[in-house]
């Protein structure tokens, strides 16, 4: 039995993080607790499988938008993570009331497994489906219902050696993403420490029981990291041949301005372009934070010819204004 208990206010933590490549400032938890619906799901945050128990207590939070504006006004500027949604949002009702808070404060926000949709939705929302064992075609109804209320909607993809990572696997996920409609499929390395390696484990055993050995060894007994690369690789390079993007676009809040937004959205794609120059990829994460939180329209400044007195990152100086200059032409 899942008992639900109302939360004693809005769950929102700071947090200055990525999700597919997309820098976030905060997340939002509507349902804290992992009871109830499939048996596992992805977090992409923590970057690996979480089990849910057939039972057991859900904090719900509040159905009051203005709670959730309040909670969100008190973290960082930039866009923030709401989710994952419950099966019993349609009663509840707080994924909803989140996403509306988020936009109500001026706020883009990702909504991670949505159910319920807020509308009308404006250039607000992003919506992410992430991929989980034994989840059935909730991704292909949720896309579904997004793209239909007007949201940007794609796939979240873990990467796990030796098996969402095999050609068969990946040629099925993205064809049903494409018959879906799907704007973006984005694929997310999973966690290779060792607790999230034994759920790996689990949950390959409870579905694919013929392939628990050969997985077992693959995870514990493999190059992980050179695994992981080989992977998203081989991702990346299908995608591309479906003519599907592999970063999530950037929803815009209402209190944020358009060029600073786009031109941040132009730093996490080029972060995500050199990924293996690890240092200079958190700098430009570093500068797309930077934009995001400078408090006011950056383009007149860029105009003016003042950009780089006020970017405190010099090295990125010259790839940061011509973010904004991309913008303004493109």
């Amino acid at each position: 039995m899942i008992e639900y208990e109302e939360a004693e206010s809005a769950l929102v933590r700071p947090r200055e993080s990525e999700v597919a490549g997309r820098r976030i400032a905060a997340y939002a938890l509507p349902y804290s607790g992992e009871a109830g619906g499939v048996p596992y799901r992805f977090d992409p945050l923590e970057r690996r499988l979480v089990g849910r128990r057939a039972s057991g207590r859900v904090a719900v939070g509040p159905v009051d938008p203005a709670e959730w504006t309040r909670a969100f006004a008190r973290c960082p500027a930039g866009p923030v993570l709401i989710g994952p949604a419950s099966p019993v949002e349609e009663i509840r009702g707080a994924h909803l009331a989140a996403a509306e808070g988020a936009a109500r404060g001026g706020r883009a926000a990702y909504l991670l497994d949505p159910c319920a949709l807020p509308s009308p939705p404006g250039r607000a929302f992003v919506a992410l489906f992430a991929w989980a064992p034994g989840a059935g075609a909730r991704e292909e109804r949720g896309l579904a219902s997004a793209l239909a209320a007007g949201i940007p909607a794609g796939g979240l993809l873990p990467i796990v050696p030796g098996w969402t990572d095999e050609p068969e696997f990946l040629e099925a996920y993205l064809a049903r993403l494409s018959v879906a409609g799907a704007r973006f499929a984005a694929p997310v390395p999973v966690s290779g420490d060792g607790d999230a390696r034994r759920v790996l484990v689990e949950a390959r055993a409870r579905f694919d029981p013929g392939a628990a050995d050969r997985f077992f060894e693959r995870v514990h007994h493999s190059d992980w990291p050179a695994s992981l690369n080989e992977g998203l690789r081989r991702f990346r390079a299908e995608a591309a041949r479906r003519g599907l993007a592999t970063l999530p676009p950037r929803p815009l809040g209402a209190g944020e301005p358009p060029d600073n937004s786009a031109a941040a959205a132009r730093l996490e794609e080029r972060a995500q372009e050199i990924e293996e120059d690890e240092h200079r990829a958190a700098l430009l994460h570093a500068a797309a934070r930077w934009i995001d939180e400078s408090g006011r329209d950056l383009a007149p400044v860029v105009r003016e010819g003042n950009f780089a007195k006020v970017f405190p990152f010099g090295a990125l100086a010259a790839e940061a204004e011509a973010a904004f200059r991309a913008v303004r032409t493109a």
